[in-house]
């Protein structure tokens, strides 16, 4: 089978309307301004189960006769595609069954199981989670469906993009990120249906470049610990390789520090809580400013499935980074005074001090003296300069600790 033509999506579009979120395009002027280009963002997350996968998997369950809604169907994923599976399995009516590997979170397993759906937990990663969808289908007749390599999948992910240029006709260029190829295959068909100028722009975690391999000529080899799970793919699908080979105009990767940056900025500048393979489009655009500056660019956040700790930990991570979160080692002599001394010199600059420290049993102080640790809320840089001059001031020795080494 070969992958849907523009009329093909625009026909799942007619099918998907009551039963999916036309979600919102709508402009980012904060990060517009932060990146030098007018930015687009195409909300996904806002849509049924937090991501765009319940736009094809509707279309594949509707497309099942009678016999197959009767036996049920299977699908293995770690997280978005199993919960718009068991989402409109459970509005239709089908039994659906979801293999997940075993170290899935705790929250994604218990929202996919909230919707109805049968749960195992089999293997470490999705490859191996497909031995055991191939057992199950065998012993009870399921259908599968594929989270990327299906033609009806990928004409509903397809919608995504009508509804963006419907909403912006005149965007110079569209950035979606790839896992396995089913939303950009889609987008990029109706894209260049209706505007041949587009310019599409794929973007892969750097850990994960499978379809830029394989549009390469290379076998693809991938792998390590990424946020962007969500499009951790290490074989791209049958389907949407010539899809992208024919419509997409350029691939990007994307570091985890990168990554990161955009899980933050969309919080921090726009309110957006958006998980790692959401904020990709982001991440994209941050790491290539110059190429993309004073265009009209369209984003799909698609997806906000973020465990919360890990989100906590990025915005820990990043202010970190630009200096609004520090941690000062700070010398003293053991005597009464000194921890109100530091805490008047940070105080009266307008530091807050959020955890402190006291360190004498270690072998390189010497008895009589101590060191502070002090993690310390700031406005930025020059503002921690302030702060360790005031420590100073008062014969303090100061010392920043760098957190993203240590």
């Amino acid at each position: 089978m070969t992958g849907p033509s523009a009329d093909d999506i625009r026909a799942a579009a007619d099918e998907l309307s009551g039963q999916i979120i036309a979600t919102p395009t709508l402009p980012a002027p904060a990060l517009s301004r932060l990146l030098g280009c007018e930015v687009h963002l195409k909300h996904e997350q806002l849509q049924y189960t937090s991501s765009f996968k319940a736009r094809g998997a509707y279309l594949a369950m509707v497309a099942l006769n009678e016999d197959q809604r009767k036996k049920g169907v299977i699908t293995m994923s770690a997280g978005n595609h199993a919960q718009a599976v068991a989402f409109h399995a459970q509005n239709l009516g089908i039994h659906a069954t979801i293999v997940m590997p075993q170290q899935t979170p705790f929250a994604k397993v218990e929202r996919t199981r909230a919707y109805g759906a049968e749960i195992v937990l089999e293997g470490r990663n999705l490859n191996e989670c497909e031995q055991t969808v191939a057992t199950l289908q065998e012993q009870h007749g399921y259908t599968l469906i594929h989270p990327y390599n299906d033609f009806h999948v990928i004409r509903g992910q397809g919608t995504v993009g009508l509804e963006i240029l419907q909403a912006v006709p005149e965007l110079d260029c569209l950035i979606v990120p790839i896992g396995g190829g089913g939303l950009i295959g889609g987008i990029s068909v109706v894209a260049k249906h209706l505007r041949p100028d587009i310019e599409i722009i794929g973007v892969e975690a750097e850990l994960y470049a499978s379809m830029s391999q394989t549009l390469a000529g290379q076998r693809p080899s991938v792998g390590g610990e990424t946020i962007a799970e969500g499009i951790a793919v290490k074989v791209p699908g049958e389907l949407t390789i010539p899809l992208a080979k024919a419509h997409v105009d350029d691939i990007l990767l994307v570091t985890e520090q990168q990554l990161e940056w955009a899980v933050g900025s969309l919080a921090e500048q726009q309110r957006i809580i958006a998980e790692g393979a959401g904020a990709a489009g982001i991440a994209a655009l941050y790491a290539n400013q110059s190429r993309f500056a004073g265009k009209k660019v369209g984003i799909v956040i698609c997806g906000g499935n973020i465990d919360m700790r890990l989100l906590g930990t990025i915005l820990n991570r990043n202010m970190m980074s630009d200096g609004r979160l520090v941690r000062l080692r700070i010398d003293i002599s053991d005597e009464p005074g000194m921890l109100a001394s530091i805490s008047t010199a940070i105080g009266g600059c307008g530091g807050n001090i959020v955890e402190i420290y006291h360190q004498r049993m270690f072998y390189d102080v010497p008895a009589k003296l101590a060191k502070i640790d002090a993690v310390v809320d700031t406005r930025g840089t020059a503002h921690v300069q302030e702060i360790i001059a005031a420590l100073t001031e008062r014969n303090f020795s100061v010392a920043v600790i760098d957190e993203q080494s240590s």
